[in-house]
């Protein structure tokens, strides 16, 4: 059977980076992205020959100039998935360069790929973000870099290109994918899904919550109706449990400032990660001080999940997945801006049910893949995966089934 991501237990600490001359913005009172105190500092080598190794459950910081290339090493093994990521984490209201941002990839020791690289853009046009994704080598008949060895994860930054030129924290993680028993293990999305939110996302009082700075300290969110507040150049982090098989709807309402202020073209965002921090989607849109809303949906979260477009193949987990909501540092309040979260997590529905149809039934032979978390939601054959609940480490047990619809791909 089919393990879950290894993962390490995390808790708080704080990226501590130096302001560059560059800096022309910086949020007050912003709080910068934390991370696990127990993480191990590293350098990178900036030649190939000789990066430091990075253990698989393992958490590591280091830092990159604009235009910096550094190399790790990571030792696979021949049955194992392994997802190796890398945040970037801008001080908050840091204003970056066009060209600026993240590329991230992992090869073998003769320097073939063993996949598509990643780029990840600190969005300077919306603001400086953290920014997160990582480089995988999936294992599957004919795949490459199949077989066990040293092979290295090679991180790289982009040009300043004027803006902020200060080495910017990055935190990296290795984790792995016990192998599956078969080519069908494992669930699938459905080949026709709607991404039409339910008729309607909750309402009623919404409960309060503080967002986390980062991966390590998320809040948690359940199906509701949150409220929190973001200060210009911030960035608030909440996980989200998604069973397999279902799907994340989720509206971020920023209400209106204290003040009328500028017009900010990507004034307010949303993003999504997935369990191993890879990227699933981003949303931006238009901020003046008045009411916004910023909605986003997903795919139905899926092992099978791993073909198809950009935010498909980052559906390709059941565990935590982490919204991230940010103001735009250009916003330039004096004080915070209230958000209220409307979250949904339903079951997938096909392409032709209507928007207020309930959860997808199994399919022909399926069976209902589920999670255990504080939702006490379990479903199905459960299957125990060692997952540590990153932030708190509290334990969230992942169960992996088969879920099997009869329906056409639909590109999402």
């Amino acid at each position: 059977m089919r393990g879950g991501l290894v993962v390490g237990t995390a808790a708080f600490s704080v990226f501590m980076g130096a302001a560059g001359a560059g800096a022309v913005e910086r949020a007050d009172g912003a709080v910068p992205y934390r991370t696990a105190p127990g993480a191990t500092a590293v350098q990178g080598s900036v030649s190939s020959a000789d990066g430091p190794s990075l253990k698989a459950g393992g958490v590591y910081t280091d830092s990159l100039k604009p235009g910096e290339r550094k190399y790790y090493t990571v030792e696979l093994d021949a049955q194992s998935s392994a997802y190796v990521s890398a945040v970037a984490a801008p001080a908050p209201g840091s204003s970056m360069g066009l060209k600026d941002g993240i590329d991230v990839s992992l090869q073998a020791a003769d320097g073939a790929s063993c996949g598509t690289g990643r780029h990840r853009s600190f969005l300077s046009a919306g603001g400086a973000y953290p920014v997160a994704d990582y480089a995988e080598r999936i294992v599957k008949a004919g795949g490459a870099c199949g077989a066990a060895g040293t092979y290295r994860f090679v991180v790289e930054r982009g040009d300043a290109g004027g803006g902020d030129g200060a080495p910017v924290p990055v935190e990296l993680k290795y984790v792995t994918e016990p192998p599956q028993r078969g080519e069908n293990d494992g669930p699938t999305v459905p080949g026709s899904w709607s991404s039409q939110a339910p008729s309607e996302l909750p309402r009623g009082e919404a409960e309060r919550v503080v967002g986390g700075t980062g991966f390590n300290d998320a809040a948690e969110l359940r199906a509701g109706v949150w409220k929190d507040e973001l200060r210009p150049g911030e960035t608030h982090f909440y996980r989200v449990s998604v069973d397999a098989g279902e799907q994340l709807f989720a509206d971020a309402e920023f209400g209106a400032a204290p003040a009328p202020g500028p017009f900010v073209v990507s004034g307010v965002r949303v993003g999504l990660s997935n369990a191993a921090r890879g990227y699933v989607m981003n949303k931006t849109g238009p901020y003046q001080g008045k009411a916004a809303t910023v909605s986003l949906a997903t795919p139905p979260a899926a092992y099978g999940s791993g073909t198809g477009g950009e935010a498909a193949r980052g559906m390709r987990f059941a565990g935590w997945y982490y919204l991230q909501v940010s103001l735009n540092p250009k916003v330039r309040q004096a004080g915070g801006v209230p958000v209220t979260l409307r979250v949904e997590v339903a079951g997938a529905r096909k392409a032709d049910q209507g928007a207020g149809a309930g959860k997808a039934q199994n399919g022909v032979g399926g069976e209902l893949v589920a999670a255990a978390g504080s939702s006490g939601r379990q479903n199905g054959r459960m299957r125990m995966l060692g997952y540590a609940g990153i932030g708190t480490g509290s334990a969230l047990l992942v169960g992996l089934g088969t879920w099997t619809f009869i329906a056409r791909r639909r590109d999402s």
